[in-house]
């Protein structure tokens, strides 16, 4: 998924549509590699807090216990929230400074596959 197909009010700077909002590769049973660009209006990246954990959740509830507990002492950056790719989802950076994706997706298997 590229940032230009993220529903939004705000038009994206010139040359920034085309970078990769959300990419996925499953490697492994259950495992899955993801990634995205980093757009000029969320800064420079630095080595070392460039990259972010995902953890699912098996429903909305764990997802809850999961952000609240992570968040607690840190920054709560994006509350849990419906997403437009259909799952429950929020970020948050906790109190050591690591940056967690929070995810139940009711679609996803976790198979791999």
């Amino acid at each position: 998924m590229r940032f230009k197909d993220v529903p939004s009010q705000h038009a994206l700077p010139s040359g920034e549509e085309e970078k990769i909002m959300h990419i996925a590769l499953p490697v492994g049973a259950g495992s899955v590699l993801m990634g995205s660009d980093v757009p000029a209006h969320m800064g420079a990246v630095t080595a070392g807090d460039n990259f972010q954990i995902s953890i699912s959740a098996q429903s909305k509830a764990e997802a809850d216990r999961l952000y609240q507990g992570l968040s607690s002492g840190g920054n709560a950056s994006m509350p849990m929230a419906d997403a437009f790719w259909g799952a429950y989802f929020g970020m948050l950076t906790d109190r050591f400074g690591i940056h967690w994706m929070v995810s139940y997706d009711p679609n996803y298997t976790g198979s791999g596959q």
